[in-house]
């Protein structure tokens, strides 16, 4: 039987999941979008490994240690690689020409500026 633990981490990871898609339809330009998706998603997903390590916990073999270090690895992965990608993809966007639609501050088109 899962413990009550488990399944509040694990809804509330599921909640932020949600919300992460949701941004993807509902925000107006990429860098909202991505700025929406990426923080849901990273937050969401630390608290799914966080269920499945109190999960784990209950276990007491190699299996439990095993499962608790493959979802720490993934979880350190996933804090690193996810906000690297969506700084890449919007530094990306930002070089093709796609604007915000509310930009108030364009650090990058002020250095780009400086250098030409």
């Amino acid at each position: 039987m899962i413990s009550y633990p488990v399944l509040i981490l694990l809804g509330i990871g599921m909640v932020f999941q949600i919300l992460g898609s949701l941004a993807l339809h509902r925000f107006p330009d990429v860098y909202t979008r991505l700025h929406g998706a990426t923080k849901c998603t990273t937050f969401g997903s630390i608290f799914l490994y966080l269920g499945v390590i109190v999960y784990a916990i209950s276990f007491e073999d190699s299996l439990g240690i095993s499962l608790t270090m493959h979802t720490m690895a993934a979880m350190v992965l996933i804090l690193l690689t996810n906000p690297t990608g969506a700084h890449a993809i919007a530094r990306s966007a930002h070089r093709s020409g796609i604007m915000p639609k509310r930009a108030v501050v364009d650090k990058l088109k002020e250095e780009r500026n400086k250098l030409h």
